[in-house]
């Protein structure tokens, strides 16, 4: 934005890596690992989506992953190690993560199965208050 340039111009170019947000980091092994600074900017174009039941919020939102019993909707088609966007029933995005069955092996899971690996979550800028940049 125009307003975040303007305060940037007034940091020395020594002391400036780049104005922006932080979408994520690269790995030692040089895979891109996104942030959960990048949720509001992805939430809205996602294509694959996940809603959690209320009761299993609180679960995902700690850092855990969702289980088949926490599963409130799931969008149809969505493949095994599809990204998705996970959301409250309310449609409020909570985090990202990775699909860990598609939509058709989520109907026939026992409800202790994983169905979402968490990937990162709103509870971050909590928890990872002092590191998160």
């Amino acid at each position: 934005s125009e307003k975040l340039l303007k305060l940037a111009a007034s940091v020395p170019r020594e002391s400036l890596v780049a104005p922006g947000t932080c979408f994520g980091k690269f790995t030692k092994s040089q895979k891109f690992r996104l942030s959960v600074t990048a949720l509001d900017f992805l939430a809205p174009y996602a294509k694959y989506k996940v809603w959690v039941k209320p009761g299993s919020e609180q679960s995902f939102l700690y850092g855990n992953h969702v289980l088949k019993s926490g599963l409130g909707r799931i969008t149809e088609n969505t493949a095994q190690y599809q990204g998705v966007v996970v959301y409250s029933m309310a449609d409020v995005p909570l985090g990202f993560g990775v699909a860990a069955k598609s939509t058709q092996e989520c109907r026939k899971v026992d409800p202790l199965a994983i169905v979402v690996f968490h990937q990162a979550d709103v509870g971050e800028y909590v928890r990872n208050e002092d590191t998160l940049t």
